[in-house]
């Protein structure tokens, strides 16, 4: 019997060469892969809700995939653990409807940015989150951030060649920035809530906020960068590391 399932993993990003297969990478889409053709003993093609670029960790990343076999959630957890390797961990495992898409099926993805700012660097924090030397501006980093909430043209806010072609229109749920303390050291979290996101999106919109924040911007440049419509006309891209894929959500029909 052939059976759709769903899989939730969390991994730090610091090592894999990204999310997406590639030849002579680890990454981790090859990872899972690898180890579910060893434990099904059958080629799986699997699908995750989020391409992460490398460095980009994830607690709430999803994949599916389909495969002719029985299914035991609590083996299948036990199993990947001990096979995929370091820095990945499977959290959860459920069978879903048939035809059920890690990528296409999601309704939303939640990112989370942090920033650490301050003279001294993180010591916990150090691989994620992006250390910037000089106090903030919280309340203009907001101001900016409301203005991109809604649907708009992100062209500026991607890689360029990424966007060729394609549409570029993406609709932001909730873009909030707040003041954080975890292991005991001060930060900045950005809540990024999202359909879907283009190429390096995320960390291109944080980039144009952390510049906005540091002062080297007036808010409503942000709008004058939307309405530009190229990448030049946005912030620098934050570093990978700061980023982390926090939640994808699904419609309930899909869950048995």
């Amino acid at each position: 019997m052939v059976r759709t399932i769903a899989i939730t993993l969390s991994y730090d990003g610091s090592g894999f060469a990204g999310f997406a297969r590639q030849p002579g990478q680890r990454t981790v889409q090859g990872a899972i892969e690898d180890a579910l053709a060893m434990i099904m003993r059958q080629p799986i093609d699997a699908v995750g809700a989020g391409r992460t670029d490398a460095g980009v960790h994830a607690l709430g990343q999803v994949m599916s995939f389909s495969a002719d076999t029985e299914f035991n959630a609590r083996s299948l957890i036990r199993s990947l653990n001990a096979i995929a390797g370091p820095g990945l961990v499977v959290t959860e495992a459920r069978e879903v409807r048939h035809g059920f898409s890690a990528r296409f099926d999601a309704v939303s993805r939640e990112y989370r940015y942090r920033i650490v700012p301050g003279v001294v660097a993180p010591a916990f924090l150090a691989g994620f989150g992006w250390w910037v030397k000089t106090p903030m501006d919280l309340a203009a980093m907001r101001e900016a951030a409301a203005m991109l909430i809604g649907e708009h043209d992100f062209r500026s806010f991607c890689v360029a060649d990424s966007a060729a072609g394609k549409s570029t229109i993406r609709a932001l749920e909730l873009m909030t920035v707040e003041p954080a303390v975890e292991l005991g050291e001060h930060c900045i979290i950005v809540r990024i809530v999202g359909n879907a996101f283009l190429h390096s999106m995320v960390r291109i919109l944080i980039g144009s906020l952390v510049e906005v924040g540091l002062g080297k911007r007036d808010p409503v440049w942000i709008e004058d960068a939307l309405a530009a419509q190229e990448r030049c006309a946005a912030g620098v891209t934050a570093p990978a590391h700061g980023l982390t894929l926090w939640h994808v959500n699904y419609p309930t029909e899909y869950w048995l």
